[in-house]
């Protein structure tokens, strides 16, 4: 068997340079090139010295495990301990991850046949199984796992920081009470031209049961004024509480929305709750959220500290 150290090296100094690029983006800490460079330099030359049978005694537990402690510090220094020790769980998780994923799909591409040619009996009558992965199997397939395991990071942290904007919603009107997931949007300026009063975007679904069944399935499609207009002589209970709030959409011109005015809004958000009267309920034909995670969108004006957030039952207000 013919061996290439110096292909085996470019591959892992590229390797280990990959893995700790990653590792410096999973804990949002920059790291200039040439850190990271030596760093990946260290554990290659570490992988060569593999092949000298004099250095045979450095293939162990402690001696690999302070490798990895070396090549932490080399990349990312010493800042304190709790950032040193982030960073270093960080690189073993990535590790890991990538390692898992590599015979996760090596197994999955794998036959009967090659399953039992890996199988081994020892000779105390137990089993094992001889794990054979190609290098170029290996390099082929670690940046398609590394890709996936960031992509799937990114929508966690995405998910996470749209959930600290999430609240949960409850409308009243007329004895009915709605309650869904609403997404806080401080760019939300959406309000009554007259009397100033907050638009909160609902789904009209949400109160399908009680709208006019001809508004089902047309509140995208026709005009607001159209609507209200087919309603006169209906029997509709929350006729006088119909509002028409005109608002200008992206790339569309001037239009109106329909609105609701309810009895009362609460809004839990953030460890506080929040009441209002003073707001309007607008019916969005469509689905807010394509994963469902909210329905609602909140006008920020009704979350204003300001506003005073719902006082405890037990508390006595002079």
């Amino acid at each position: 068997m013919v061996v290439y150290i110096d292909l085996i090296f470019a591959a892992n100094l590229l390797i280990d340079g990959v893995l700790l690029w990653l590792t410096s983006w999973l804990v949002k800490h920059k790291v200039s090139w040439w850190r990271l460079t030596l760093s990946a330099l260290t554990g290659a030359l570490y992988v060569v010295m593999m092949f000298v049978p004099e250095l045979s005694f450095l293939y162990t537990f402690l001696v690999k495990f302070g490798l990895s402690v070396l090549m932490i510090w080399i990349a990312f220094g010493f800042r304190s301990l709790q950032s040193y020790l982030r960073a270093f769980g960080a690189f073993y998780i990535i590790n890991f991850a990538a390692a898992g994923g590599i015979i996760g799909v090596h197994y999955l591409l794998q036959s009967s046949g090659d399953l039992w040619k890996g199988m081994i009996f020892t000779s105390s009558g137990g089993q094992a199984y001889r794990l054979k992965i190609g290098f170029w199997f290996v390099l082929a397939l670690l940046p398609l796992v590394l890709l996936l395991f960031k992509l799937i990071q990114s929508s966690r942290r995405h998910r996470e920081q749209l959930d600290s904007y999430i609240g949960e919603v409850t409308v009243e009107i007329d004895g009915v009470s709605v309650t869904c997931p609403g997404l806080l949007d401080t760019g939300n300026r959406l309000s009554d031209p007259l009397t100033r009063i907050p638009v909160m975007v609902m789904e009209a679904s949400l109160w399908e049961g009680h709208l006019p069944a001809s508004w089902k399935g047309r509140l995208t499609q026709t005009g607001a004024d159209t609507l209200v207009l087919e309603t006169d002589g209906q029997s509709f209970a929350w006729q006088d509480r119909v509002r028409l709030v005109p608002y200008r959409g992206v790339n569309r011109g001037a239009s109106f929305m329909l609105a609701l005015k309810p009895d009362k809004v609460r809004i839990e958000l953030g460890g506080d709750t929040f009441c209002s009267t003073r707001v309007l309920i607008g019916l969005d034909g469509g689905t807010l959220s394509g994963d469902g995670a909210y329905r609602a969108v909140i006008h920020p004006d009704l979350t204003h500290k300001e506003s005073a957030p719902e006082a405890p039952a037990d508390k006595v207000m002079g």
